[in-house]
């Protein structure tokens, strides 16, 4: 669907994952979770968040699943003209460097693909 913002998108990709039949297939991703770093809050509740672990960059989806060399799949879900910051630029490299697996995707069907990519052949790199 065309124009979807990241959140449509997100969501679009976690509606696909609780599909009955998605989930028969890949039981697994019921493990798949958001990582809330959103920060529109008051700066004593931004500040509360930052004390208890919340950093800017980390991606936005995670399946902690370990397939092939991989430890974990991490989504940056991104529109189609959205780009990379340095800070998620950051989070994608240390966490490749420790054996994770990480995908910027534009749309929720990539997602779809990456997540079955990932867990059918232990990779999410097409």
């Amino acid at each position: 669907m065309a124009n979807m913002t990241e959140d449509q998108i997100q969501q679009a990709v976690i509606r696909w994952s609780q599909q009955a039949s998605v989930r028969k297939m890949f039981p697994q991703l019921a493990l798949l979770y958001h990582i809330p770093n959103e920060r529109k809050c008051t700066p004593q509740q931004g500040a509360r968040l930052k004390r208890m672990g919340v950093k800017s960059g980390v991606p936005d989806l995670h399946l902690p699943v370990a397939r092939g060399v991989y430890h974990g799949l991490y989504l940056e879900m991104k529109t189609e003209k959205g780009r990379v910051s340095a800070n998620q630029m950051w989070w994608l490299e240390r966490l490749r460097e420790n054996g994770c697996c990480c995908v910027v995707c534009r749309c929720w069907e990539d997602a779809a693909h990456m997540l079955v990519t990932y867990l059918t052949e232990g990779r999410a790199d097409d």
